[in-house]
């Protein structure tokens, strides 16, 4: 079960002297004092909620506490549900990349970046490729030219030890 982030003060919790109430069928019934919109409440075999306690007076209604409770629930479950985690996948290259194996791992970023998920590329340096580093700076800016359609640079090339990495996030 999901918990209700925001807590809703009801009935006898309400403090405050006046309220502006909303009665049960939504209709507005004015600037009303607590103990008056209490009775009202009563009257209807429901509860006083306060909905908007920033208010100036605060915003009360007259519902049913438990069905509120639960219908605040399942729109909370419902933008859960609807929320995309993106997920960061990671391309691995080497300097010496043949062409059509680059161009496959351009595909797979691309496919990444439709499904709305980040791309680490990071291009591996071994031994004494170490001193060629200006090529795995053009292959990495070919990279990022092949996939701007699809994505946006997230943090820029950058040498860290033996390997040069950037981050392409979707647009």
């Amino acid at each position: 079960m999901v918990a209700i982030k925001k807590l809703f003060r009801t009935n006898e919790r309400i403090r405050v002297p006046q309220v502006r109430l909303i009665g049960p069928d939504g209709g507005q019934l004015g600037v009303v004092p607590t103990p008056e919109a209490l009775r009202l409440a009563g009257q209807h075999d429901l509860d006083l909620v306060e909905v908007a306690s920033a208010a100036s007076p605060p915003v009360c209604r007259i519902i049913d506490f438990s069905k509120f409770k639960y219908d605040q629930e399942k729109k909370e479950r419902e933008a859960k549900k609807h929320q995309k985690q993106g997920k960061l996948k990671e391309i691995r290259l080497k300097p010496n990349i043949d062409e059509h194996d680059f161009q496959t791992k351009v595909k797979q970023a691309v496919t990444f970046l439709k499904k709305k998920d980040k791309v680490k590329v990071n291009l591996f340096f071994r031994g004494r490729q170490m001193e060629h580093l200006d090529l795995g700076k053009r292959i990495l800016d070919k990279f990022i030219i092949d996939t701007q359609n699809d994505g946006q640079i997230e943090k820029e090339p950058r040498l860290e030890g033996r390997v040069m990495s950037f981050v392409v996030a979707p647009k």
